[in-house]
């Protein structure tokens, strides 16, 4: 999630259980260090760690100074230079411990696509007034607050969130000296998601998130294209940008849960049908006292995203600010 209209997404993540996975863990060549998505704060991304020939190349860098910090710690324990950060889209869950990693490892590059600059022009100054308003109406807690005022000055100085090595196409990168197969979707989770394949390892980003699909930025029809993509890979595990390592039958059962979310909201069907719905066919990505907070964001995606007007709902299927040398 990111800065936008915070007052129904912080009430929406707000009351009920906490839901956080901090303990990095090492496996093969990678290390996951999960994020969270605790009530009444803002999330953190899952990070993935990759060991190169030349340091580490960090996968997402979440927004909390705890996120950043087991992420430096074990940098550290390795003596390994973080060389690379890949941002696989520009949610500050995502991308917001750039600078942070970037001040410590200042010759580090940052590979993502280019849609943040449309979110700089046309997403972010919205969000700005969104945030501003409701600081200034009271109704953010201290540490709401503070978080909220990190993530502006964030955007206020925006060159961590801009990639050195733009990904405009999909190909096989080498990064550190570590071969990758990167991929780009263009208009799915935001107007341009990376994800990385390396053997038989998916890293999907926000394309997958376990519990709820995050819809703020999206442009639906283009997300169920990109989850094509990935079903049509040879991989054995995949990690989400928030939740647990999925098994490649896992993912294609996630899949199926978000396509008929789309296909229901898109029907006649009443609302709570598609609700019910989807509680029921992610089930076993949601713990059993999320499943009010997550109907309540399913509930707010369907009214604000997706029965909504063909020009609202599309509204991200096209360049933010109309921007049409965007990504040449």
């Amino acid at each position: 999630m990111v800065v936008r209209g915070l007052a129904s997404a912080l009430l929406l993540l707000a009351g009920s259980a906490s839901f956080a996975m901090a303990v990095a863990m090492p496996v093969g060549r990678y290390t996951l260090v999960p994020g969270s998505f605790q009530p009444g704060r803002q999330p953190d991304g899952n990070t993935v760690i990759l060991d190169a020939p030349r340091g580490l190349i960090v996968f997402d860098t979440g927004r909390h100074a705890e996120q950043q910090q087991r992420i430096l710690a074990i940098a550290a324990a390795r003596k390994q230079p973080i060389v690379a950060i890949i941002n696989s889209h520009w949610h500050l869950d995502h991308t917001g411990g750039n600078a942070t990693l970037l001040k410590a490892f200042p010759d580090a590059q940052v590979y993502a696509s280019k849609a943040i600059d449309g979110a700089l022009a046309g997403f972010f100054p919205e969000s700005r007034r969104d945030a501003e308003r409701y600081l200034a109406a009271g109704k953010a807690n201290t540490e709401q607050a503070a978080e909220i005022r990190v993530d502006l000055e964030r955007v206020a100085h925006p060159q961590a969130l801009r990639p050195t090595h733009p990904i405009l196409q999909s190909g096989k990168l080498d990064i550190g000296g570590r071969t990758l197969d990167v991929h780009l979707a263009r208009f799915a989770a935001t107007e341009g998601d990376i994800w990385v394949q390396d053997g038989g390892l998916v890293i999907a980003g926000d394309l997958v998130v376990a519990m709820v699909p995050f819809l703020d930025t999206a442009c639906p029809d283009g997300w169920r294209r990109a989850l094509d993509e990935i079903a049509s890979t040879d991989f054995r595990q995949l990690i989400p940008g928030h939740g647990a390592l999925m098994t490649r039958p896992q993912f294609l059962h996630w899949r199926e849960a978000f396509n008929a979310l789309l296909d229901c909201s898109g029907s006649s069907l009443p609302r709570q049908v598609c609700i019910d719905g989807w509680t029921s066919n992610a089930a076993e990505f949601i713990p059993q006292d999320e499943r009010a907070r997550v109907a309540a964001m399913v509930g707010y995606y369907i009214d604000s995203r997706l029965r909504v007007p063909v020009a609202k709902r599309e509204l991200y299927c096209h360049p933010l600010g109309g921007r049409q040398a965007a990504w040449s």
